[in-house]
């Protein structure tokens, strides 16, 4: 997986260490040369000295290779111009950082896949909206001790399970399904079918272990 991040500031230098420990590809977009310089010698990483905004900048760094596209300063109108380029290259998947939340909804016309506002760029949000794409939804609770995801059931072996089988364990619990769009409050003999929408609460460094279940082929016991 590759994934070209612009901006070396804590965010951006934050995620990607993150997605490096997970053996990620990333190159740094960073304007600023001190920026750059520090970068390259804290990060195993491709570090390229320029902006986002540049096409030349964006062709340097292998855009149209890239998986993820992530526009992490503090400035709107250079993560607005360089993520509208990034598509237009064919970056997979394009995340912006919003500082005004009254951007929010122009980022969102122009096609953006993903727009995280102030109160949700701590790096470790990010690093999961990239390694979690089966994920159509996150929420994170209090200290990250905690967090519900929406996922749809794709393991086969779940086909015909009850959840009290599979639901509770020491690691998450099935809080919700959906039928037709509805949400409804699971009950133990409920069955379980691919293509089910669950909603599920999952500890802190469980979510490998458990999206395993859904969408792998093993079950917990």
């Amino acid at each position: 997986m590759y994934v070209v991040i612009m901006g070396a500031g804590r965010v951006g230098i934050a995620l990607a260490e993150l997605l490096i420990e997970n053996r990620y590809d990333v190159t740094i977009i960073e304007s600023k040369e001190g920026e750059c310089s520090k970068a390259a010698m804290e990060l195993d990483a491709m570090v390229i000295c320029g902006t986002g905004t540049d096409s030349k900048i964006l062709e340097e760094a292998n855009i149209t290779e890239a998986d993820f596209f992530v526009a992490a300063t503090g400035n709107d109108d250079t993560n607005l111009l360089s993520s509208v380029l990034a598509k237009k290259y064919g970056a997979g998947k394009v995340i912006s950082r919003v500082s005004n939340l009254e951007h929010e909804e122009a980022f969102k016309e122009v096609g953006i896949d993903k727009v995280i506002s102030p109160e949700l760029t701590a790096a470790g949000f990010l690093e999961k909206v990239i390694s979690r794409p089966n994920v159509a939804d996150l929420t994170m609770f209090g200290k990250g001790d905690a967090e519900i995801f929406d996922m749809e059931i794709t393991n086969e072996k779940l086909n015909g399970k009850r959840i009290a089988e599979v639901s509770p364990t020491d690691d998450y619990i099935i809080i919700a399904i959906y039928h037709a769009g509805k949400l409804k409050i699971p009950k133990p003999d409920d069955v379980l079918n691919t293509g089910n929408k669950l909603s599920i609460l999952v500890k802190k460094g469980t979510f490998k272990k458990t999206s395993k279940v859904f969408t792998g082929t093993t079950l917990l016991k």
